[in-house]
């Protein structure tokens, strides 16, 4: 009996740490939002791991159809594309801090983590003229030491309703995961990036909005950025 309580009290243990470190909606580790109010037809529409070389297309696209978007960069991909992170800015989307190197956060230390988000907070305000006011965590991974860090830098961490995992699947697939999973208040998470790699082929992401966007506007949505949706103004 003994062995058993002890096992499940384990198991519960481990499940509260996979939820903290994991889920969207978890805010156990650090101040965490995954979605806007469920009373409005918006959307925030999210793009990690840029800029990158394809990101203006994406621009062209939100500008098409006057939809304001939020771009979660990494530190060595602005330093890569200082042109393009200032492109980003200038029309009108906001930034987000995506780290600097894009690690996986779990498993290393308070200072690692501090440094990841100041250097790319410091990287994002040289280049763009913009201290972002949101932090997204790569591969969606809190872990202690993030909070501190964020309440120094004033940073939210922001996840995601849902995630086209536009990474792995073709253009189809990325649109049928998106409109399955999006209603009032959602957050959608796709890429303008691969990580940190050069050149990344990002093809199915940008087929997916171009697709997405119309039929998401016929349906009501608006397009917000994540500050809007989540503090509407009246």
């Amino acid at each position: 009996m003994l062995g058993i309580a002890v096992g499940g009290a384990l198991g519960a243990a481990s499940a509260l740490m996979t939820y903290a470190v994991r889920s969207p909606s978890s805010s156990i580790l650090a101040p965490s939002v995954y979605r806007g109010p469920r009373s409005r037809r918006a959307l925030g529409l999210t793009f990690d791991d840029g800029p990158g070389e394809r990101t203006l297309e994406m621009l062209e696209l939100l500008d098409r159809y006057r939809a304001r978007a939020t771009f979660f960069q990494c530190g060595v991909n602005i330093e890569r594309h200082p042109d393009v992170a200032r492109a980003v800015a200038k029309a009108g989307h906001e930034i987000g801090n995506h780290s600097f190197t894009h690690p996986r956060f779990h498993f290393r230390s308070s200072r690692f983590i501090e440094d990841e988000l100041t250097r790319a907070q410091s990287a994002i305000l040289n280049i763009t003229g913009v201290s972002p006011a949101l932090f997204r965590a790569p591969y969606g991974i809190r872990w202690m030491g993030m909070r501190a860090a964020q309440r120094r830098l004033n940073l939210l961490g922001v996840m995601w309703t849902v995630i086209g995992h536009d990474w792995r699947l073709p253009a189809g697939a990325i649109v049928e995961r998106v409109l399955k999973g999006t209603g009032n208040g959602a957050i959608i998470c796709l890429h303008d990036g691969r990580e940190i790699q050069a050149k990344p082929d990002i093809g199915p992401t940008v087929e997916a909005v171009r697709r997405l966007m119309p039929v998401l506007r016929d349906q009501g949505f608006t397009f917000e950025t994540v500050s809007q949706l989540i503090c509407p103004r009246n």
